[in-house]
């Protein structure tokens, strides 16, 4: 039995997860290549890293950001002071919008996270008018892509229950392709996008894991011996370079779609 997550910490969080958000998010955005002055709007924008990004590379004429945590939008509302942004409490499965209002929609590092994911994406073609942009990047984990797997890995074999998203499989790509011709959009593209991380060093790696919703909790529970086997375990798979730094890899899948002109 595994134990979902809950993000209610914006600071936290973007410690634990915000840089990786942006390095995939940047290689997510280049991809993508989208035109200047759209109406965005960011599902699941917690933290407000992806919202941020859309702000200062792409020039929207608006960018309206939806989450369910109160806190995380609180975060997000004070690091991204621009008047073209909003962000509200959404659901990503009953988006707060009517059809056809938006130029593009995006799923940052989301999918997995909603329980319905085929629901999910429609909201997404629903909202966006004829020949926009639907499109998404997501962690890879089925597949390992997940940027702190190693450490999912050790803990399960401790025995302790890592916390997981509802619907990881979300996240392949064939899944998401199927998603994404499901809701009937058109013009459907796919990407590996693989981004690494570096920290200065193993103690910086383990405070950012200390921190963080996900693992946090779960590492202060264990045993005093438990929690330095795994922390040995762990020094072990990252291997520092000359300097002391521990380089981490990631692997996301992106896909795009447009909807169908009518």
């Amino acid at each position: 039995m595994t134990e979902q997550i809950r993000f209610n910490d914006g600071a936290a969080y973007d410690r634990y997860m915000g840089q990786w958000s942006r390095l995939a998010g940047a290689a997510f955005l280049e991809w993508l290549d989208p035109e200047e002055h759209l109406r965005w709007l960011d599902v699941g924008c917690g933290s407000g890293a992806f919202t941020e990004m859309l702000v200062t590379r792409c020039a929207p004429v608006s960018v309206d950001g939806i989450d369910p945590s109160a806190e995380q939008l609180a975060f997000a509302r004070a690091r991204v002071a621009s008047p073209a942004v909003r962000f509200d409490l959404g659901d990503a499965t009953a988006v707060p919008f009517p059809d056809d209002v938006f130029d593009a929609a995006v799923m940052p590092l989301v999918i997995f996270f909603v329980p319905d994911p085929v629901a999910g994406v429609e909201e997404l073609a629903r909202v966006v008018r004829p020949g926009g942009l639907v499109a998404a990047y997501a962690w890879d984990m089925p597949g390992g892509g997940f940027p702190y797997e190693a450490l999912k890995v050790e803990m399960r074999g401790l025995n302790v229950i890592v916390p997981e998203p509802p619907s990881p499989g979300a996240s392949r790509m064939d899944v998401m392709r199927d998603l994404w011709t499901g809701a009937g959009l058109d013009a459907v593209d796919t990407r590996e996008i693989v981004v690494e991380r570096v920290f200065a060093d193993f103690e910086e790696y383990w405070t950012v894991i200390f921190g963080s919703p996900s693992f946090g909790p779960k590492l202060a529970a264990m045993s005093a011996a438990d929690l330095a086997l795994l922390e040995s375990r762990m020094r072990a798979r990252l291997a520092a370079d000359a300097n002391g730094r521990i380089t981490c890899i990631a692997r996301a899948n992106a896909i795009s779609g447009r909807v169908v002109m009518g």
